[in-house]
């Protein structure tokens, strides 16, 4: 394998793979985000040929999709690893994404839909970890570089949601739902045409084979994976069976599923964690470095289940209680979470150079310090978010509609909270992570996100059109839980840079 650790001369540079992995994820991006930014829209509609459901139901369906579309990503992550390669793995997940957009875009009754949606998860499960571990094969010197590297590739993700939500929020909102649903099979296409033509000469041999051929448990050790991977997995099918005979769950119904995955999705975490430090062949170091993984994987789905709420709780308070009219025109609902993307745009590059700048003076903040900045900062963002509330019960009963530079300023710091976090725990992952577990712990990283988006679909669920005066108090609850949680990691950042073994 070629090494891509640049010459002095060149050392500021960055790899063109970098630039054909962008405009590939960008691409997928626009297709993911711009589906999502109607979706829970498409599914309360009873007006223009939606699905007409309730908030409960609307809220469960959201949640279940968007958590699996990230949940896929560990068994996705998995066949890369073990049976396709990186490269494979985008390639066949961009056509199934394609597909399942195609299908989306097709006016149907709900079986066809939700075949629609399950072909848009299991695709973006094969893609989604694998390209970021491309990324990070790019940098195998680490440092900030490959931090710089990381924002860099996050522009291309935002550059495709932004540009997804504008396109596909005003065809699905303005022209016709199954028209936005269209316009994301045509964005993946493109992503398609760009890796195929440009990822042989510029990624070259990376990505190609999977890590497992490199490193792998064996004798003893191997078969103590397999059987502890049975045990663990009869043991929580056992407690999944439990739960749904005593009535604890109720998995007749898409909210009692959604729920179920709430307890589902946590043990598969823990057995997936347990598995690799009892029987994954680790040395010390490294089972010390998985578990500082399991303590971001818990930061990084406490964030995404506030900041997931632009697709869910957010998107409803644009849609229901925001001004929209300009000049007798009524923008797109779904336009307002194109601010994300807009100050991503705008902020990445000079934070990306803010890390570097600090680092070269040793002041560069440890990433667990600013895994707790960027969960402070999202919930500063529903504090915002509280007031918004407020200023819609006080403007009853004129009126419900209220300014949307809630939402404008809400979506500023839950930016600059992902930008914190999110390009850092990407990078922290790849460098944490044993080689021969990359992708699959890749796949942990986004099974955060799945967590996260789950109980932003459920929290969703809470609004009840005809109560309006419980707003303040759900956007508080998530006030009062991000402040504790980014307080504790600050608090404890010390011994966790401690485990991580001198990575930054």
């Amino acid at each position: 394998m070629q090494s891509t650790i640049p010459s002095p001369s060149v050392s500021a540079k960055h790899p063109r793979g970098l630039y054909v992995l962008f405009f590939t994820e960008m691409w997928e991006r626009f297709s993911y985000y711009g589906m999502r930014a109607i979706l829970i829209l498409f599914l309360l509609d009873k007006v223009r040929g939606g699905m007409g459901l309730s908030e409960a139901e609307s809220g469960a369906i959201y949640g279940l999709y968007v958590s699996s579309v990230y949940l896929l990503s560990l068994p996705g992550g998995w066949l890369a690893d073990n049976v396709l390669g990186q490269r494979k793995a985008i390639w066949y997940g961009g056509i199934v994404i394609m597909l399942g957009h195609i299908i989306l875009a097709i006016p149907s009754g709900p079986g066809v839909f939700y075949t629609g949606l399950a072909f848009v998860a299991v695709g973006t499960g094969l893609l989604k970890p694998n390209i970021s571990s491309i990324v990070s094969e790019l940098y195998p010197e680490g440092g900030a570089r490959r931090d710089a590297a990381f924002s860099i590739f996050y522009m291309g993700i935002n550059t495709g949601s932004f540009l997804g939500q504008l396109v596909v929020s005003y065809l699905g909102e303005k022209v016709n739902w199954h028209a936005g649903f269209g316009a994301a099979a045509v964005a993946m296409f493109l992503g398609l045409v760009a890796y195929r033509a440009l990822g042989p000469k510029y990624l070259q041999d990376k990505g190609m084979y999977p890590k497992a051929q490199e490193k792998q448990p064996s004798g003893e050790a191997a078969k103590s994976n397999s059987t502890l991977t049975i045990v663990l997995t009869l043991a929580t099918v056992a407690f999944i069976a439990f739960l749904s005979f005593t009535g604890r769950i109720d998995l007749s119904t898409a909210t009692g599923i959604a729920q179920a995955m709430g307890i589902i999705i946590p043990a598969i975490t823990v057995i997936y964690f347990i598995n690799i430090l009892v029987a994954g062949g680790l040395n010390t170091v490294e089972k010390k470095r998985v578990v500082v993984l399991m303590v971001f994987f818990l930061g990084a789905a406490l964030f995404w289940s506030g900041f997931e709420q632009a697709g869910s709780s957010l998107n409803i308070f644009a849609d229901r209680y925001t001004d929209r009219d300009y000049w007798g025109w009524t923008m797109p609902a779904g336009w307002f979470q194109n601010y994300n993307p807009a100050y991503i745009l705008i902020f990445a590059a000079p934070l990306a150079s803010l890390w570097i700048y600090l680092a070269k003076r040793n002041l560069n903040p440890a990433t667990p310090v600013k895994f707790g900045i960027g969960i402070l900062l999202m919930g500063l963002g529903f504090l915002v978010m509280v007031f918004g509330a407020n200023a819609v019960i006080q403007s009853l009963p004129q009126t419900t509609r209220v300014s949307g530079s809630f939402l404008i300023f809400t979506y500023l710091f839950h930016t600059l909270g992902e930008l914190c976090l999110s390009p850092v725990g990407l990078s922290v992952f790849t460098k944490l992570a044993p080689r021969q577990y990359l992708s699959q712990l890749m796949g942990i990283w986004f099974v955060a996100t799945s967590f996260g988006n789950l109980i932003a679909g459920l929290f969703a669920g809470n609004f009840d059109e005809n109560n309006v005066e419980q707003m303040p108090d759900l956007f508080m609850s998530v006030v009062w839980f991000s402040l504790v949680t980014g307080s504790l990691f600050i608090i404890f950042s010390k011994p966790i840079k401690k485990w991580m073994g001198g990575i930054e």
